[in-house]
């Protein structure tokens, strides 16, 4: 099975996930939304929410074929599966990957870009909170999905409680916040 990207409408990556979980069978096709569980302030005060990591993306786990591929048109708020090509481009046939099958032309998610995302995420596919403390502009994580991991982290807000974070999703490298506790660091004596 390979990973692919749908682009759905954005705000309904929920339903259509729940549409696809009752189309096809879960060795057939895994759908994913990861979120990020973050704070936001309103009226001074502190709410915990779920934001969507990739707002207007669904993303699968699929052994392609036709009629998967079909299957996935039919889901209402779906409007495609990412491919290689603009619409202006056309494949030459001179390539060996696009005459290998019909299924090669849709864009897959590199195994190492998705294991990334799916080891940040918990059972519920929620980035969860990390525990760090920085000291002389150095952090260091103690605890969640970031421990070992703090090469990733770009910039860290500690009024709002987030780090920014790179993820390399297709070749490209995304800048994304995710919540942290940020703690105070520890005392020498």
């Amino acid at each position: 099975m390979k990973w692919y990207a749908l682009f759905v409408e954005t705000g309904k990556e929920d339903i259509v996930r729940s549409a696809i979980q009752q189309q096809f069978d879960s060795s057939i096709v895994m759908p994913i939304v990861p979120k990020r569980r973050l704070r936001e302030k309103r009226d001074g005060v502190f709410y915990e929410i779920n934001r969507i990591l990739f707002p207007g993306y669904v993303f699968i786990k699929a052994k392609m074929s036709i009629d998967t591929y079909y299957g996935l048109k039919k889901i209402p708020r779906c409007y495609k599966l990412l491919n290689k090509y603009k619409f202006d481009e056309q494949p030459t046939g001179k390539n060996e990957e696009t005459n290998s099958s019909s299924t090669s032309l849709f864009s897959q998610i590199d195994e190492e870009e998705m294991t990334l995302i799916t080891q940040l995420m918990d059972h519920d596919e929620i980035i969860n909170y990390s525990v760090l403390y920085v000291e002389n502009a150095r952090s260091q994580v103690r605890s969640g999905p970031l421990k070992g991991r703090e090469g990733m982290i770009k910039k860290i807000d500690k009024r709002k409680k987030r780090a920014r974070i790179v993820l390399e999703l297709m070749g490209k490298s995304i800048e994304v916040d995710v919540g942290v506790e940020v703690l105070s660091p520890p005392e020498v004596h």
